[in-house]
């Protein structure tokens, strides 16, 4: 099921138990007192930080909640955001110093952890440890492999039961065991934090079931005959990467009917597979008609036939069945009461791992044995399913739950964080300062989340009834001026992405599209990007912020290092940004220096968008590709779900913009159309369904140098380079001085050439700088993409709390739930909401 952006803003913003989200925000606004509540306990320097007492309960809201939130199976946001109240972290981020920006590491559920490989190179070999690539002697392997987690001894189960090695080998046992197919245990078999023989073990004595057909390059591949072989559907995986599962086109999309679905439900195996044969490919394939059915693949190609296609995609077989093996093939093992050793398949380094032990795979022993069942010849368990079936060794715990109506959480008296006041208060000191100071943590003493929509949350907010909402797209004008508005920025950058192919153009022209081809020109795509009045467009977005570049502010090279390493205020990416926008600085210009002249663009350039527009018709009609005057119509892919007031309102301004620029250059009015239901827009494009697509690339936000992979690797991003209807990067070459000598590579080598044991990996981070920033400004003078707005989440913060911090931070957000205070207890909130005449105001 969906949840609603608040939810994630939740996780983001309000929980933070390990934050590794990014933005930049406002100062903590002077209304209202530092402190709330009823009394607090006497303190002072001989008896520590004062204690503040009272009842604080923090409402918010969700389209649904979870209802599977066994963190072996657990699926969705929604389930997610209960494991985040009723578990706890081994190690997470937590703020140093806000003022100067600094973050450091906690301790949760551990008490330390080092690596120590040097002294455990026996148990490379022991575990099969894949070495690093030209290693083949385990002793040269000193770091990196193999660490040491010393857990809390203090830590509990909320009933009491200790919590010590032995519940954390259980608990990883159970994860991987065979039996069981768990849904997250590959966040532990697979991934650079996959612990060594993890996959050996979880595949032991089972069915191995391997893809049918790739798509790493413009034909597929297949990995054996499909006649040849038996051949499986799975409702819960995808068969290649450019697929969503069946589960996701049914639940997400509404792409498949609910009857279809049901019927393939049925027929999957204890493995959660479909034999396919006579009798269930037509159900199969009605499932593919109707997911195809939502798509417009161009007047020659009917849904059934681009089924076809699809249903390869979705194809598996068995390759194999796992060899037996126990649990003590994998490199999980007590050390002593309070030690584990974790080995790792991969190398990783100490940051990674640290941010890996942000989760963590506990469950109670014995209260997933009381709820394990069969169910079609494999295990299943109903843990963490209800309350009754849930235990916590987290802050908080479950009081209630009522199926899609309300879940309460209150403090887990056996968390081992809390203690007791005399009067029974539970209260939480950090183990560790914070500017300074040891803080109070955990002031919320009750989390009350309800199941209601957009209106309702509106309406609530407004009476004091949430401490937070989610403003739409619609609101969020309304409130860009209030000091309670929270505004977190994302990594992802909004970019429409074209397919400049000639032949592709004058095909969709002869459909839905009218001279499209006009994209096919140079002049007119950069003309597109100068009348793009970026700063006008994101007013009508959910509050984005105007995007000039693909990575914004929040990419950091060197954040273990440099809290302040930001790729996008390096002098590289700025002056390769000012080179795209022709922005000068300098003696004769108005801007002083290189930082003044890049904080001057805003990517809308009228005057020179109108310049260009004459240029490109001039030449697309000396060519013989345009005639003067005529209309000019294109669809855009916009968007997975059906178009909203939002979305038509930006489409409405991309088609003022336009219009506005071709105005006196001799093209004729142009049409923008945006198209919803798209499954796949980021791979339409390329394949000539659409001429452009809207969409953004992310992520990686602590690794800038990789980034151009997903524009150039068309291996690594098999089936996701979204220009691919543009250029070959395979092909296309691009010089670059490196330590002062010209290189020339293809631009996938380059893209390449600084990741993981790339050509110039090893360089200075300088060097690195350079070369990524080049390669920014040569791909953006393509205009093969143009970026026009950064992703944001926004939040309306009620006057009832404070975050620990306004100067949002990447590493710790705005300090964490943990440091959230309160201005009002409960009591005293209702009453303020009474003298405001039970109406508050927030604009």
């Amino acid at each position: 099921m969906k949840s609603t952006k608040i939810l994630a803003l939740l996780l983001v913003v309000v929980m933070c138990f390990s934050m590794l989200a990014s933005c930049n925000l406002f100062k903590k606004p002077d209304n209202g007192p530092d402190n709330g509540g009823e009394g607090t306990t006497p303190g002072g320097e001989d008896n520590g930080p004062n204690i503040v007492e009272g009842s604080f309960t923090y409402n918010s809201y969700a389209s649904s909640l979870g209802t599977n939130w066994n963190p072996f199976t657990w699926e969705n946001s929604s389930d997610d955001s209960i494991l985040s109240y009723i578990t706890a972290p081994l190690a997470t981020l937590a703020p140093l110093d806000t003022e100067e920006g600094l973050y450091q590491w906690v301790y949760d559920m551990a008490t330390e952890i080092t690596d120590v490989t040097a002294e455990n190179q026996d148990k490379l070999s022991k575990y099969q440890v894949q070495l690093p690539d030209g290693v083949t002697d385990p002793s040269q392997v000193t770091e990196g492999y193999v660490y040491e987690i010393k857990l809390n001894p203090n830590a509990k189960w909320q009933n009491g039961d200790i919590i010590n090695a032995d519940s954390y080998v259980y608990s990883m046992e159970k994860l991987l065991n065979s039996q069981f197919r768990n849904y997250r245990a590959n966040l532990y078999y697979a991934g650079e934090s996959a612990v060594a023989g993890g996959a050996g073990y979880f595949n032991s004595e089972a069915p191995i079931y391997s893809t049918v057909v790739s798509y790493p390059a413009d034909e597929p591949v297949y990995n054996v005959d499909p006649s040849e072989v038996d051949t499986f559907i799975s409702l819960t995986e995808a068969a290649t990467i450019s697929s969503y599962t069946f589960k996701t086109l049914y639940e997400d999309y509404g792409f498949i009917s609910e009857e279809t679905y049901t019927a393939l439900a049925e027929l999957s195996n204890s493995f959660g597979y479909i034999p396919v044969n006579d009798e269930t490919k037509d159900l199969v394939m009605k499932g593919c008609v109707e997911y195809c059915s939502a798509f417009n693949f161009g007047p020659d190609v009917t849904p059934e036939m681009a089924a076809e296609a699809y249903f390869d995609e979705f194809l598996f077989y068995v390759s194999g069945v796992g060899e037996k093996v126990d649990f003590d093939t994998v490199g999980l093992y007590k050390v002593d009461d309070y030690t584990i050793h974790y080995v790792l398949q991969t190398q990783l380094d100490m940051p990674s791992f640290l941010v890996s032990c942000g989760s963590n795979w506990l469950v109670h022993p014995e209260t997933y044995e009381a709820n394990v069942e069969e169910k079609d010849g494999l295990l299943i368990s109903k843990y963490n399913t209800s309350k009754e079936t849930s235990m916590s060794y987290g802050p908080y715990m479950i009081e209630t739950y009522e199926d899609q109506k309300q879940i309460v959480y209150v403090q887990n008296p056996e968390y081992h964080a809390y203690q007791k006041t005399e009067s029974g208060y539970l209260y939480s000191f950090t183990d560790y300062e914070v500017d300074g100071e040891v803080r109070q943590q955990y002031q919320t003493t009750k989390v009350v989340v309800d199941v209601m929509t957009t209106q309702q949350a509106y309406n609530a907010f407004l009476k004091g009834e949430l401490t937070e909402y989610a403003p739409t797209p619609e609101e969020l004008p309304e409130y860009t001026l209030s000091d309670r508005l929270l505004r977190v920025d994302e990594t992802y950058t909004m970019s429409f992405f074209f397919n400049t192919n000639p032949e592709v153009l004058q095909r969709l022209d002869d459909g839905a599209n009218e001279n499209s081809i006009v994209l096919s020109n140079y002049n007119f795509r950069k003309a597109f990007s100068l009348a793009f009045n970026r700063a006008d467009f994101v007013t009508v977005t959910e509050g984005y912020s105007p995007a000039y570049s693909l990575m914004n502010k929040l990419y950091h090279y060197d954040i273990w290092n440099d809290p302040a390493s930001s790729y996008r205020a390096s002098e590289p990416a700025m002056q390769a940004i000012c080179n795209l926008y022709g922005v000068k600085y300098g003696e004769g210009t108005p801007y002083e220096n290189l930082e003044e002249a890049y904080k001057s663009i805003t990517g809308y350039n009228l005057t020179e968008a109108k310049a260009l527009m004459k240029t490109a018709c001039e030449e697309l009609v000396a060519a013989g590709l345009y005639t003067a005057g005529d209309p000019i119509t294109i669809q855009i892919g916009w968007k997975k779900g059906p178009m909203e007031s939002a979305d038509n309102l930006q489409v409405t301004k991309v088609q003022e913009y336009l219009n506005a620029a071709v105005e006196g250059s001799g093209f004729g009015t142009i049409t923008i159309e945006g198209i919803g239901g798209i499954d796949d827009r980021y791979g339409d494009v390329p394949k000539g369904i659409y001429a452009i697509g809207y969409g953004a690339w992310g992520g990686a936000a602590f690794y800038p140098f990789r980034n151009f992979q997903v524009y150039c690797d068309t291996v690594q991003y098999a089936g996701q380079i979204n220009e691919l209807g543009c250029w070959d990067p395979t092909t296309e070459e691009l010089t670059i001085n490196v330590l002062g000598e010209p290189v020339t590579r293809t631009w996938q080598d380059w893209s390449r050439a600084l990741v993981g044991t790339g050509e110039f990996a090893g360089l200075p981070n300088e060097e690195k700088l350079k070369i990524t920033a080049t390669m920014e400004e040569e791909f953006l003078k393509f205009y093969y993409r143009i970026p026009l707005c950064g992703t944001t989440i926004c939040s309306l913060l009620g006057y009832k709390v404070e975050q620990y911090t306004y100067d949002y931070n990447i590493m710790y957000g705005f300090g964490g739930f943990n440091l959230m205070t309160y201005n009002y207890t409960d009591a005293e909130w209702d009453a303020y909401v009474a003298e405001q005449g039970g109406t508050l105001t927030y604009k």
